[in-house]
């Protein structure tokens, strides 16, 4: 699978792993990691998961 956050204006870009993906969320405004490393979600963030392309 790969994982993304969208926001109402941004997409974000497509990784391996939702740990990545939660680790980049701020470069898009989807959210953040606080300091246990928790990911908090702002208002409106979507995850979108797909299947991984094969190859």
């Amino acid at each position: 699978m790969e994982y993304r956050f969208i926001t109402p204006g941004r997409k974000g870009k497509w990784y391996p792993t939702l740990e990545l993906a939660k680790r980049f969320a701020n470069r898009i405004g989807a959210g953040f990691l606080d300091a246990a490393g928790n990911f908090v979600a702002y208002r409106d963030t979507v995850l979108e998961e797909r299947r991984a392309a094969a190859g």
